[in-house]
């Protein structure tokens, strides 16, 4: 059986005092039938790590390929690592848009991330132009083949399916949509990998999940739980789709 895994991605969100928000995640939903994960800021990883106890887990939004250097700005996997992440979000849209990463620099990210003992949530999606070109699965299958390196396990592999046309838009694929990929993601893994790592990989949909639609979402075929935005920010709101997860 493959743990379900409730993710929230702060992005560019949260000051100290929004701890208090993962304090109430931690202590109303800590017991929930699932994993719970946190990406907040950088600023941010040491303070939750120490706050959210072994209930909550928490990670980083991005890092770098190399250990060490002259990268300023930059955080490598190690440095999330001692900082308490156990996580580490890589191959986002918004990084892919916003700072043009490519599909090896993913998979070098996450090679670095696996070497530092960090679990790898790697992203794919597409666009709304090529959803309607009906390009989705080859463009899917090419970033899964260029993102995800050979040396990953069931246990340090996290593949997140986030169209970029409903991250943050309210536009939610229909649940056959998100089947029809989940299930294409599914076969690619098993293919590549083999039934031990395909079968047990996790597969999280992300794009605009809220509370309202959380529970047809977790329905769908090969939705192993979600990557959550903006409605993670919030613990009374990320506690309904957590709810919603551990009851599916």
């Amino acid at each position: 059986m493959r743990r379900k895994l409730a993710a929230g991605n702060w992005k560019m969100n949260g000051l100290q005092d929004n701890l208090a928000e993962l304090d109430a995640l931690a202590q109303g939903y800590g017991d929930a039938d699932c994993d719970i994960l946190i990406c907040p800021p950088a600023t941010l990883i040491h303070r939750a790590a120490s706050a959210s106890g072994e209930n909550v887990a928490i990670g980083g939004q991005d890092c770098h390929q190399a250990e060490t250097g002259a990268h300023t700005g930059d955080i490598s996997a190690q440095m999330l690592k001692d900082a308490g992440a156990t996580y580490v979000i890589l191959g986002h849209s918004e990084r892919r848009e916003d700072h043009h990463e490519s599909d090896a620099d993913v998979r070098l990210k996450a090679r670095a991330a696996i070497d530092a003992d960090l679990k790898a949530v790697i992203c794919c999606g597409e666009s709304l132009e090529e959803r309607e070109a009906n390009n989705t699965l080859e463009i899917i299958s090419g970033q899964l083949a260029g993102s995800i390196p050979d040396q990953v396990t069931a246990e340090n592999l996290i593949v997140a399916y986030e169209p970029i046309w409903a991250i943050g838009t309210g536009k939610v694929p229909t649940l056959d949509q998100i089947g029809e990929v989940h299930d294409f993601i599914r076969d690619h893994l098993v293919r590549r990998f083999g039934d031990g790592v395909g079968l047990s990989t996790r597969i999280l949909y992300g794009g605009s999940v809220k509370p309202s639609n959380a529970t047809e979402i977790f329905g769908v075929s090969n939705v192993d739980g979600a990557l959550v935005g903006g409605a993670s920010l919030k613990a009374e709101d990320f506690g309904q789709i957590i709810t919603a997860l551990s009851a599916s």
